[in-house]
């Protein structure tokens, strides 16, 4: 697996990705305020003594909330990483900057939201505040803001400019709001930080329409008083529900999860459904980045939600995959890095392996300190979308013959509605689909999509073709989830079948295609 390491201070504790979920002590069982945090379908207890059948076909049903799903139909959504640290040339700021540095000479959100839209990015996540603690809004609860900044002479709103941009421009709007905050006298000091953090939360959810996603990390330290915080997740989750009850909460929340690196590639057997463990906000506090080894390792283990991970499961959740990772080898923009920008061939590569892999993509784009994305980022950026489009324009499938398994199903497989869907008979767990060209037809891209509104079910497919009388491997794969894409040699055959080996219940095909991907360079 490819690797493109960067730097983000946010948890990344080994706790968070073994044990799965980080969403406080005492929200492991259904309890008053339970019903705010899950749906009655994306959570099920398992019963003690359940036989592995029935915990399966348990699993089997468990699926998204209407937030999980919506966040998971998006496919890319993108971060913008600005705020005091551009003006350093930092990545980790210590709060004791002055608010006279930030002062952008051409700030431009609206250009930020349309390179993201141009680029295929359906949403876009603000870093309100990060670990320094200074707010792009002038919250009224610190000095510490744009509002003591130089730029529009205290009178500008960064948050508003964004949040009104992608509303105009018909993206989704979410707000990244640190948990550790550097220069608050608060913090150390739980109760009064956990208050003064809600009334900027509060803040954020109250005054800029609506948010579609509130994204948190665990980044902790230690504060002005020498003591650990102790975050409140559970007071802010309620908060979150109450005053933006459609946003979805990631990926310290209980309705996304991390993917466990930040290269942006995912694992290949992907599950959504995965064991809700217990674990507290101590022990994820324990395992949180600090300033002095805040670089991100990879810890993404390669099976979350096989049978053999949930045999012993006491409770088991929809908690989708995040994949995040930077347009740059940093998460703010830093000149020095303006050459390394990645190109659209690796972009691609990381799509076909992020949401290819049943994840969400958060791709970061840092603007520049004019307040502008810069040239390099919104070429490659171009460029990528262009492949994406050329690469996916025609399904060759569409103008096969398609027997086997419930064939006179099959047109719904290439209807392109998501909600409608091919799937087996009776108690029926693998299908064979047999697909005959009327001539040779040249591919190297599989694509496939389960309907996930149903569960996530798939558990082994492979994809094969006719060689005379033989019948060989094209590819072979685990997991499908919301969509599957598998790249491989270019291959030309007339005669394809699919095969679905393992599943759990009936297996569902939303979608299915075969693709040539599009050329592109190496560089730009």
């Amino acid at each position: 697996m490819k690797k493109h390491p960067t730097c983000l201070g946010r948890t990344k504790g080994p706790k968070r990705l073994v044990q799965l979920l980080a969403i406080g002590a005492g929200l492991l069982a259904p309890r008053p305020g339970f019903s705010q945090l899950y749906t009655e379908k994306s959570y099920v207890k398992i019963e003690a003594g359940s036989s592995e059948a029935a915990i399966v076909r348990q699993a089997a049903n468990v699926t998204p909330s209407p937030q999980q799903l919506r966040w998971q139909q998006l496919e890319i959504t993108g971060f913008i990483h600005f705020g005091m640290n551009t003006f350093t040339n930092k990545e980790w700021g210590d709060g004791t900057e002055s608010p006279q540095l930030f002062n952008p000479t051409a700030l431009d959100a609206r250009q930020w939201v349309r390179a993201c839209k141009e680029g295929g990015i359906k949403q876009v996540i603000l870093t309100a505040k990060h670990h320094d603690g200074f707010c792009l809004w002038p919250s009224k609860f610190t000095e510490h803001s744009v509002k003591n900044s130089p730029w529009k002479n205290g009178q500008g709103d960064v948050v508003r400019e964004v949040a009104d941009a992608c509303r105009a421009q018909g993206l989704g709007f979410g707000v990244y709001l640190s948990p550790w905050d550097r220069n608050s006298k608060y913090f150390g000091d739980s109760a009064q930080y956990n208050n003064y953090f809600v009334n900027q939360l509060t803040e954020l959810l109250s005054n800029y329409g609506r948010v579609d996603e509130v994204w948190f990390d665990g980044a902790n330290g230690e504060g002005p008083t020498g003591k650990k915080q102790v975050y409140d997740f559970t007071r802010w989750y309620t908060l979150i529900r109450k005053l933006q009850p459609t946003a979805a909460i990631a990926v310290m929340g209980p309705d996304v999860r991390w993917v466990g690196t930040e290269s942006g590639y995912g694992r290949e057997t992907e599950w959504s459904v995965v064991p809700l463990e217990t674990q507290s906000q101590e022990q994820v506090a324990a395992n949180s980045q600090q300033e002095v080894a805040f670089a991100p390792k990879n810890m993404m283990e390669d099976d979350l939600g096989s049978r053999v991970k949930i045999r012993q499961a006491q409770n088991l959740v929809w908690y989708p995959a995040e994949i995040d990772v930077s347009i740059r080898p940093g998460w703010f923009h830093h000149p020095a890095e303006d050459t390394k920008v990645k190109t659209p061939a690796q972009l691609l590569d990381i799509y076909n392996s992020s949401v290819g892999r049943n994840g969400v993509l958060l791709l970061n784009i840092p603007p520049d300190k004019r307040g502008l994305i810069s040239q390099n980022d919104l070429a490659s950026l171009k460029a990528w979308k262009a492949a994406i489009d050329k690469t996916y324009a025609k399904n060759l499938l569409q103008g096969a013959k398609i027997t086997g398994t419930n064939a006179s199903q099959a047109k719904a497989m290439l209807d392109a509605k998501y909600n409608s869907y091919w799937t087996t008979t009776g108690r029926d767990t693998t299908a064979v689909l047999n697909f005959t060209f009327p001539a040779p037809q040249t591919f190297d891209v599989l694509q496939l999509q389960e309907n996930i509104s149903v569960g996530q079910r798939i558990e082994q497919f492979v994809l094969e073709y006719k060689h005379g009388e033989e019948w060989k491997t094209v590819v072979a794969g685990t997991t499908v989830g919301y969509k599957r894409i598998l790249k491989f040699e270019l291959l030309q055959a007339q005669y394809l079948r699919l095969r679905i080996t393992a599943s759990r219940l009936n297996p569902t095909l939303s979608s299915v295609g075969l693709y040539k991907q599009a050329e592109l360079p190496t560089n730009k």
